[in-house]
C-alpha cells in the first residue's frame, strides 16, 4: 500500500498544492486523486504565476477574453476560476461522499486588500458566488488585519482558508475568528456548517534559522512548532466552547499543514510529511513531494495530541537565542509582503501575456 493511502487511512486529508491547466487538461490531477488518495487543492498567485508564465495553455483562454475586453485582475480571476471550477468538480464526490469535510479547493483574495476589512469581505464574497461550487474555500491571510475580514466572511456564509500562520498564537486568533462567525450565525438562527481550515506554515521556520543554530537543531524548529500547535487544536476541539457549536450543528476549522515541502536539500524529502502525520488535520503538498511521499512505503508514528517534546524542543531554540515570538511575527509580515511581491509578479505577467498575444492577433 503507497504511503499516500497510509496516510489517508490514518485520517489525515492530502491536499495538492498546486494548480496548472496542464495538470487538469492531461487528467494528471484525476490521476493523482485515483491513484495517490488525494482529496483537495490549494492555489496561490505564485503557483499561477509559474502556470501562466511557463505554460502556452492559457493563451487562448486569455486571448478571448482580451477580446471580450478584460485585461489585468479581472482577467486573471476568469482564469483562476475556470481552472478551480473544474478542479472542484473533480473533488465534488470527495464533498459529497465526506458531507462536506473534505474535497475543497482554494482560491486567495487579492493580498492589496489586506488592510481593507469591507473591500476582502466583498472580494471573498464575490469570487464565491462567481464560482458557484460549494467545495471553494476562499484565502484571508491571518494577519492582525485579516482577522475582523475572516470573522465577517464566515458570518456571511463564506467558506474560508486562513492562510499565513506561523504560531499556536496565530491559529488561536484564527480559531476565535471561525467561531466568533459561526457563534454570530447560531445566534442569528442561520445554518452554522460553515467549512474552514486554518493552515499553519512549517518549513519556513527552519529556513529562517539555518546556520544560526547548532546543527543538532537543523530541522526541528518547524516541526516543534507544528507540535504545540496541534496540542492548542487538540485543546480547543474538546473545549466547552467548540463542544456548542457542534451540538448547534457547525463543523470544526480544521487544521493544515502548509510550507510543507522540505528546503534543506541535506534533508529528506518527506521531513515534514511524516513527522505532522495526525488525525483529522489536512496536509497540503507540493507535487513533487507528495510524490515522494508515494514512493515511500512507510509512516513514522503519529503526531501527540499532547505535543511530545515540543516544549522541550522550544527550549532549546530559546537557549540558542531564537525568540519564538519575535521569529513568528517577522515571518507572518515577511509572508504578508511576499504575498503581495507575488500578486504584482502576476498581475506583470498576465500583461505581458497580454500584450504579446494582442500583437500577435
Amino acid at each position: 500500500m503507497k504511503a499516500t493511502q497510509l496516510l489517508h487511512n490514518l485520517g489525515q486529508s492530502l491536499w495538492l498544492d498546486n494548480i496548472t491547466r496542464d495538470l487538469l487538461n492531461t487528467g494528471t490531477l484525476k490521476r493523482y486523486i485515483d491513484e495517490l488518495s488525494v482529496t483537495g487543492l490549494t492555489s496561490n498567485p505564485t503557483i499561477f504565476d509559474h502556470a501562466i508564465k511557463n505554460s502556452s495553455s492559457y493563451d487562448p483562454a486569455i486571448r478571448k477574453k482580451l477580446d471580450e475586453g478584460e485585461s489585468g485582475e479581472k482577467l486573471f480571476f476568469e482564469l483562476a476560476l475556470e481552472d478551480l471550477t473544474r478542479a472542484a468538480d473533480l473533488f465534488r464526490p470527495v464533498f459529497d461522499r465526506t458531507n462536506g469535510v473534505d474535497g475543497w479547493v482554494s482560491l486567495e483574495v487579492s493580498p492589496l486588500l489586506a488592510h481593507d476589512t469591507a473591500s476582502t469581505l466583498a472580494a471573498a464574497k464575490s469570487l464565491h458566488a462567481r464560482a458557484g461550487r460549494p467545495n471553494l474555500l476562499i484565502k484571508i491571510p491571518g494577519t492582525k488585519e485579516g482577522l475582523p475580514a475572516i470573522e465577517e466572511s464566515i458570518f456571511a456564509g463564506v467558506p474560508i482558508n486562513v492562510t499565513l500562520l506561523f504560531s499556536r498564537e496565530h491559529y488561536i486568533a484564527a480559531a476565535e475568528a471561525f467561531l466568533r462567525g459561526i457563534e454570530r450565525r447560531i445566534d442569528a438562527g442561520l445554518q452554522p456548517n460553515i467549512g474552514s481550515v486554518a493552515s499553519v506554515f512549517v518549513s519556513r521556520w527552519d529556513a529562517a534559522v539555518a546556520g544560526k543554530v547548532p546543527t543538532a537543531l537543523n530541522n526541528r524548529l518547524g516541526i516543534a512548532i507544528a507540535k504545540r500547535t496541534y496540542k492548542a487544536y487538540r485543546d480547543l476541539l474538546g473545549s466547552p466552547r467548540w463542544e456548542r457549536i457542534y451540538n448547534a450543528g457547525a463543523r470544526p476549522q480544521r487544521l493544515l499543514w502548509a510550507s510543507t515541502g522540505t528546503k534543506d536539500p541535506k534533508a529528506p524529502d518527506v521531513l515534514y510529511i511524516k513527522a505532522l502525520a495526525a488525525p483529522f488535520t489536512v496536509n497540503t503538498m507540493p507535487e513533487g513531494t507528495l510524490k515522494a511521499l508515494a514512493d515511500h512505503g512507510d509512516l513514522s508514528e503519529i503526531m501527540s495530541a499532547d505535543g511530545g517534546d515540543c516544549e522541550a524542543v522550544l527550549d532549546q531554540f530559546a537557549a540558542a537565542g531564537i525568540d519564538i515570538d519575535d521569529l513568528a511575527a517577522r515571518l507572518q509580515d515577511d509572508g504578508a509582503k511576499s504575498f503581495v511581491s507575488s500578486w504584482k509578479e502576476l498581475m506583470e505577467v498576465i500583461a505581458s501575456k497580454s500584450a504579446t498575444l494582442a500583437k500577435a492577433g
